[in-house]
């Protein structure tokens, strides 16, 4: 327990050294010196990363106690040193992982010259407010409308309709199945379901997607007129 303890204490202390101390320095001073973007950029990162670690050691933490309580004569096979250790430089690692992406996809998005964000520190969501990215249309869509013939409309569209009838098959049985609400559910309907967005839905993703190609639709009616004889 104690050398959980340790380390959450130094991701404690590094998290709060992270944001309350220029927090504190904004709040007493009457002219608050606005942040870099870089800076903004490191302080997102310490604060996803350390946060995604406490949250793992934590975890770390509820299991040390359940062995201790329900296998308490395992305890010293189960939480070996080495499982300890682990179990820490796992957290750590998931840390330095999550925040590296997720900063890393954050900051290459573009950004307005002077951006003001309303928060007390570079949080994830304030931050992907200020980006342009997401106040334009998606660049297929856009490129879509641009065009002048219909032709073109048609022929792009045929493009895109098996990725959408795949995306749309994936996260449609997934929604039914996760967010649909439990009364009046029964083991019948999920079983169901289940065979669906596990199964079917996987099985149809190949056939959507061959069938759309003018080579794979040719070579399937030529087999088929080989196996069926003509009247």
């Amino acid at each position: 327990m104690y050398f959980f303890l340790r380390h959450l204490s130094v991701v404690e202390v590094l998290y709060t050294t992270d944001i309350v101390p220029r927090t504190l320095a904004d709040l007493a001073s009457p002219h608050p010196q606005a942040i870099s973007f870089w800076g903004c950029a490191a302080q997102m990162y310490n604060f996803i990363g350390l946060g995604i670690s406490e949250g793992c050691l934590l975890t770390a933490m509820a299991y040390d106690r359940y062995v201790a309580i329900c296998w308490p004569l395992h305890y010293s096979t189960l939480m070996s040193r080495r499982a300890c250790v682990a179990m820490v430089g796992i957290s750590w690692l998931m840390g330095i992982i999550t925040a590296t992406t997720h900063s890393s996809l954050i900051f290459t998005l573009p950004f307005p010259s002077r951006p003001t964000i309303p928060h007390f520190l570079c949080d994830i969501l304030p931050v992907l407010r200020l980006a342009s990215a997401g106040k334009h249309r998606t660049h297929i869509l856009g490129a879509i409308l641009a065009m002048a013939s219909t032709q073109s409309h048609r022929k792009v569209f045929s493009t895109c309709s098996s990725h959408l009838l795949v995306v749309s098959l994936f996260f449609g049985m997934a929604s039914i199945t996760y967010i649909r609400p439990q009364e009046g559910s029964s083991v019948t309907t999920d079983r169901i379901l289940s065979l669906f967005y596990t199964i079917i839905t996987p099985v149809l993703n190949p056939i959507i997607y061959t069938l759309r190609k003018k080579e794979v639709t040719r070579a399937l009616r030529h087999v088929v007129k080989r196996q069926v004889p003509s009247p």
